[in-house]
């Protein structure tokens, strides 16, 4: 089933791309910087989620897998 009709996998894919440009925008600030607007500026967005809000995305993170690894 693709992660758009599931709703778990959806969290689990929205939580993965701030977490991926919160760790990109950390070791190559300009690569998201220099794309604040459009399509790219949703990942400029999502890296500065991931930074803001670093410990709830963490905690979320680690739900998410134990929800992964013993719901199934």
């Amino acid at each position: 089933m693709s992660a758009l009709f599931n709703f778990q996998s959806l969290l689990v894919v929205i939580v993965l791309v701030i977490c991926t440009c919160a760790y990109i925008r950390s070791l190559y600030p300009s690569l998201l910087d220099r794309n604040k607007e459009g399509f790219l500026g949703l990942f400029w967005k999502a890296s500065r989620i991931g930074e803001r809000l670093s410990p709830y995305i963490s905690a979320c993170c680690f739900l998410m897998a134990l929800s992964l690894l013993f719901a199934r």
